[in-house]
């Protein structure tokens, strides 16, 4: 395509309109050429789908995703900036993989949820979204298989963890496959154009904390209303005029409500890590793709030494440890579960032999999954 794709053109002497039209005429030549190779990429899709089929081989798998777009990222002459090819080829992939099987996403709803956009980001919009009620019926949907994967928040970075998400992993039958990160940006949405009137502000929350600072300062004695999603809140706001919300600008479009105040979260560089997630026996293990993440879920024997000791197989082998939290076990016996994030994956002769020495010595040894971690 490279070599049929017209000369560099530059302005010359001749009105503008004239320049433009031209201009137009090669672009519109250069779209059929796309619609083309789209075509044919798509028609190669399906080949591949009916070849999965004879050894029923998974529709999606999100290594060999990886690895395309880091092979179109790296291939990339520009003037296309690297980030933007990412989504361009996730939209692509995501139109090309619904010809062999459109799959079914379960995601923290209702519609304009920042797990929502996650969700698109990560698969594309060529999916069957399943907005769920709580993280919870997320976690059902997807251990029942009336959904192909889930997509919940595990971490923020001004918040921590998502405990919830946590504990549904460690009793799940689930299993990690990958991850997304996104910019998280609260707005004050509500029906009316400013802020007179209000008498509460409903988000979830987790929202509600990453803009306690200016709420405080903003709105004082107004009520904080928790609810299970920005989404919700979102909702609500659009049937009451006293109350507004904490969400997003499509969250705003979609319940008709004005947007009174951008970004009112204290953190400028607000993100919110999702995870990925998929029944385990419908899971074909993902190969090694150079940037993963193994993630563990631990318990051991309440001794003194006892966490120190699980640190020294990681530096006996190399592995960097990327997290470590630690939930209560609930057995009323003062004890913890660790969650721990790895560098790197099973595959790999110094994480395998980590990982067998980290279980030899652990009560409870769990792995939550192995995955391309988010660098897109």
């Amino acid at each position: 395509m490279a070599d049929q794709a017209p000369d560099h053109f530059k302005p010359d002497g001749r009105p503008v309109d004239e320049q433009l039209a031209d201009l137009r005429v090669r672009i519109d030549v250069v779209d059929q050429q796309l619609l083309k190779l789209l075509n044919e990429r798509a028609k190669l899709a399906q080949a591949v789908g009916e070849v999965k089929k004879i050894d029923g081989s998974p529709v999606f798998r999100p290594d060999r995703e990886a690895q395309v777009i880091d092979r179109v990222k790296n291939r990339n002459p520009g003037p296309i900036l690297a980030n933007s090819i990412a989504p361009i080829w996730r939209e692509i992939m995501s139109a090309c993989r619904s010809l062999e099987a459109r799959q079914r996403v379960a995601f923290l709803g209702p519609v304009g949820t920042f797990s929502e956009q996650a969700t698109l980001n990560y698969f594309g919009s060529s999916i069957e979204p399943m907005a769920c009620p709580s993280i919870d019926e997320v976690f059902r949907a997807t251990s029942a298989r009336s959904a192909d994967f889930g997509v919940v928040p595990i971490e923020n970075s001004t918040e921590g963890v998502v405990a919830r998400s946590l504990d549904l992993l460690l009793q799940s039958p689930l299993t990690i496959v990958g991850e997304t990160s996104l910019l998280v940006t609260h707005n004050l949405l509500r029906k009316e154009p400013n802020r007179d009137g209000i008498k509460v502000v409903a988000a979830h929350p987790q929202a509600l904390a990453q803009c306690q600072g200016w709420l405080s300062q903003n709105l004082p004695g107004v009520e904080r209303r928790a609810v299970s999603s920005n989404a919700e809140g979102a909702r609500m706001a659009g049937e009451d005029d006293g109350i507004a919300a904490l969400a997003s600008e499509r969250a705003a479009s979609q319940y008709g409500l004005h947007v009174v105040q951008r970004a009112v979260q204290d953190e400028a560089h607000n993100r919110t890590r999702f995870v990925v997630v998929t029944h385990a026996d419908a899971h074909t293990p993902a190969a090694p793709t150079g940037h993963d993440c193994t993630s563990l879920a631990v318990s051991v024997d309440n001794r003194p030494g006892a966490v120190h000791d699980l640190l020294v197989p990681l530096k006996q082998y190399g592995v960097s440890m990327t997290r470590f939290e630690s939930r209560p076990a609930r057995s009323g016996q003062w004890e913890y579960v660790f969650f721990i994030d790895l560098a790197g994956h099973p595959a790999q002769d110094n994480v395998a032999a980590a990982l067998d020495a980290l279980r030899a010595q652990c009560s409870l040894f769990k792995v939550l999954g192995s995955f391309p971690l988010d660098v897109h």
